[in-house]
């Protein structure tokens, strides 16, 4: 009988959620589903903020383990994982070195391309050195049509799609107001799709179609025309290979546990590696729930396996 079947084993449960990153409200509202989970299956389960209390008080109440949902910096880039680590208590997913590369998007895809996987072409622009003077030499080199990111940010904060050299100045001064270091990225013209890791394989794959110019905050939280395909519409060898895409693309950066790898497919058919997420969203619009579900997984059951990583075989 595994522990998913003795909820009271995994002890007393600190959900993190909320914390002070730009992506506070989302973590709040995975938080919320991920607590209400675990609880309606008998998991002694408890928020925790970090931004609102010490994290040494995980120790001083008694807090046998962490399910970690911060999004964004300070939960998803490897400062929670190492005071965790610090105080000795188990977490849920990637550890110090996996969460701080997938974070970093600049790093991301310096790896990937070290392994020979296919990612956009790419320039990055950093604030104190940045000419604007750059812009029409870096938009024709890059294509002429790019995407804007700041380097370590999610859930698409920050980030725009441009066409013109002019606009290609003003979004990299926009995302400099998230981060030191801002990312322009080569538009693939093709579908979307995400891939959602559990363990040691891969979630069926999620084709994304939006009503928006791209899949930005507002199509991934707000609106209710957002489509999501699972199955994608891939034949079983496409699957296959995007599976096995996704799993290494997690892996080589160091993934662990659970997380989601976005992947873009262009004219040549070819699959374009976007970006690594170590601690995904878990609202009711979030993506590796609906994968999960696509194998007979319930919210609860997806929720109850991922905190079962942190317990030793």
């Amino acid at each position: 009988m595994s522990l998913i079947d003795k909820p009271h084993e995994f002890g007393k449960v600190a959900v993190l959620m909320g914390g002070d990153s730009a992506e506070r409200e989302v973590s709040l509202a995975s938080g919320k589903a991920v607590l209400e989970a675990l609880q309606s299956r008998g998991v002694d389960s408890h928020s925790f903020d970090p931004s609102e209390r010490a994290i040494y008080e995980l120790i001083t109440d008694g807090f046998d383990r962490a399910f970690n949902i911060l999004h964004g910096r300070g939960g998803e880039d490897g400062v929670v994982q190492g005071a965790l680590e610090q105080l000795n208590i188990p977490y849920t997913g990637s550890g110090v070195l996996g969460s701080a590369l997938a974070m970093d998007k600049v790093l991301t895809k310096t790896v990937w391309s070290a392994h020979g996987l296919s990612t956009a072409n790419f320039h990055v622009f950093s604030k104190n050195t940045f000419s604007p003077e750059q812009a029409e030499e870096v938009l024709e080199r890059l294509g002429g049509i790019v995407f804007v990111k700041p380097s370590r940010e999610g859930s698409s904060i920050g980030m725009s799609k441009v066409d013109s050299a002019s606009n290609l100045i003003d979004a990299v001064e926009s995302a400099f107001t998230f981060d030191n270091d801002v990312l322009v990225e080569t538009f693939i013209n093709g579908p979307e799709f995400t891939v959602g890791i559990l363990g040691t394989s891969a979630l069926p794959s999620i084709r994304l179609s939006s009503s928006h110019e791209f899949y930005d905050y507002d199509a991934k939280y707000k609106s209710d025309n957002t489509q999501y395909f699972c199955p994608s519409g891939l034949s079983d060898e496409e699957e296959k290979t995007l599976a096995e895409l996704a799993y290494r693309a997690f892996t080589v950066l160091s993934g662990n546990g659970w997380g989601r790898i976005d992947v873009m497919r262009n004219a040549q058919k070819e699959f374009v590696l976007l970006e690594s997420n170590t601690v995904p969203g878990m609202t009711a619009k979030s993506l590796v729930p609906k994968a999960a579900k696509q194998t007979g997984k319930s919210f609860s059951d997806l929720v109850l396996e991922i905190l079962s990583q942190t317990v030793d075989d």
